[in-house]
């Protein structure tokens, strides 16, 4: 079981994920609240409470990081457990993905939130 909740701060917007991404109807409430967020620079996947990810969730952030790519959006991992990076690695998507550290996600939410409140 999946849940998300996002937030969007200016122009970004942060997909939090929460359980295991195993099943297609967990890979698919995934794209939704992704491919919702086409009016963000940068979206960001918290994958910090994601307890496991197999073959449909790992492809289906391939398929996500195409879909960004293709619509201008930097789509960024943050956080993901220790069996979820296992698991992108053993699937060779590691590389493939660009993962925020925790410094780089400070930034971002620092600038977008400096863009919202002048936004305001």
């Amino acid at each position: 079981m999946l849940s998300i909740h996002v937030e969007k701060i200016g122009d970004m917007a942060v997909v939090e994920c929460e359980g295991t991404v195993v099943q297609s109807e967990a890979a698919f409430k995934l794209h939704e609240a992704v491919t919702s967020q086409q009016d963000a620079r940068i979206i960001v996947l918290d994958l910090s409470e994601v307890r496991a990810i197999e073959g449909g969730g790992l492809g289906m952030l391939v398929l996500l990081q195409r879909w960004a790519y293709d619509h201008d959006i930097r789509l960024k991992l943050f956080n993901p457990c220790k069996s979820v990076q296992d698991r992108l690695e053993h699937a060779g998507s590691m590389l493939d993905f660009d993962i925020a550290t925790l410094d780089e996600m400070m930034a971002l939410l620092a600038r977008a939130d400096s863009r919202y409140a002048l936004a305001a």
